[in-house]
């Protein structure tokens, strides 16, 4: 029997047929690289037993670029997934990746975003329970800039035990401490950036970060937290506006408070966007029980990843409609309302 070898460096159709072709793919580079991570093998499907309630959070990647600053592809599907399920009160363990892949894909630059995966899943100590591969005809476009001509899309569902229950959007309570975890729009601008291949120089990078390394003592503690979520697409405006219209109540918002790079205010100013509006993927954040706001920074700012931790506001009655409400620093006040129409293209 011959030795099992790629004979190609892209990715063909028939990589995609179920022959000859996709055993090696599937072996190769997929088998190979995953190694330990995987909890299946010659299956259809991966099987787990549950003791506890579980949370399960899927997405879909489609960033352009695919390889970034400060991430991947690979790693943006581990993370975004994973940060869903630990705002969820969860530890991440359990993910199932599908993969569509456009014919011409790069071979090497597969088994890179597969690295980065395993690499993050690492991290938190997750595994790969099922896993699934298709490859298209090519019909996309991509960015002139890229040296990959063809694109990859990645679909990841996170599954964890609940650690912490009772988390909601519907769980704001008036007095509740906003805590927000890192600085905000770095990863919008960064990948404007690149998507525009703006000649600047700038050492801005995406925030792509594994939540569960910063919260996991928290979701451990007996602090009252009503609610955390990751500021994704639409950012922090976004968050924070959905929270305050789901418990019926206004949040105050202090802008001198809010920690941004000046890279990003600068590339903010070429959008002509506010920076709370760009796409997160490593900042999230909290709503706390005033009697345990305190006690929860410093826990977060133990952490060698809290360095930035800070309160950014709290909880207030509605005065006629729920709203975020921002003071700048002269102590005007305005509505920060939901961003409308097409923020960024393809941020995630």
């Amino acid at each position: 029997m011959s030795k099992l070898q790629i004979r190609s460096d892209i990715v063909t159709l028939s990589h995609g047929s179920g022959g000859a072709s996709s055993r090696e793919l599937t072996e190769l580079v997929f088998k190979l690289g995953f190694k330990d991570r995987l909890l299946f093998d010659e299956e259809d499907g991966g099987i787990i037993e549950a003791k506890k309630n579980m949370a399960i959070s899927t997405d879909s990647y489609i960033i352009e670029p695919i390889f970034f600053r400060g991430g991947d592809i690979g790693k943006l599907s581990i993370c975004g997934s994973g940060n869903d399920c630990t705002v969820s009160g969860a530890k991440p363990m359990y993910f199932t990746l599908g993969f569509i892949i456009e014919e011409g894909f790069l071979i090497k630059d597969l088994k890179v975003i597969v690295d980065s995966i395993v690499s993050e899943l690492k991290k938190i100590g997750a595994f790969v329970l099922s896993a699934d591969t298709k490859v298209v005809p090519r019909f996309s476009k991509p960015l002139e800039s890229s040296k990959q001509k063809a694109q990859i899309f990645i679909n990841s569902t996170c599954m964890g035990e609940i650690i912490k229950p009772g988390l909601s959007a519907k769980n704001l309570q008036v007095g509740d401490k906003i805590i927000l975890t890192s600085d905000i729009g770095r990863h919008g601008a960064s990948i404007f950036v690149e998507q525009n291949n703006l000649d600047i120089h700038s050492n801005l990078e995406s925030d792509c970060f594994s939540l569960w390394l910063l919260l996991k003592d928290l979701l451990d503690s007996n602090l009252e937290v009503h609610a955390i979520r990751d500021a994704t697409r639409g950012g922090i405006a976004s968050a924070l506006n959905e929270w305050a219209h789901s418990s019926k109540v206004s949040i105050d918002l202090k802008e001198k408070d809010i920690k941004i790079e000046s890279e990003v205010l600068g590339i903010c100013e070429i959008l002509g966007l506010e920076p709370f509006v760009l796409a997160n993927e490593g900042a999230c954040l909290l709503s706390v029980a005033d009697k345990d706001a305190s006690r929860a920074l410093e826990l977060l700012k133990s952490n060698p990843y809290g360095k930035k931790v800070h309160f950014i506001g709290e909880v207030i009655e509605s005065k006629g409609r729920h709203a975020l409400i921002l003071q700048n620093a002269f102590g005007s006040k305005r509505y920060l309302e939901y961003p409308q129409g097409e923020i960024l293209p393809r941020i995630c």
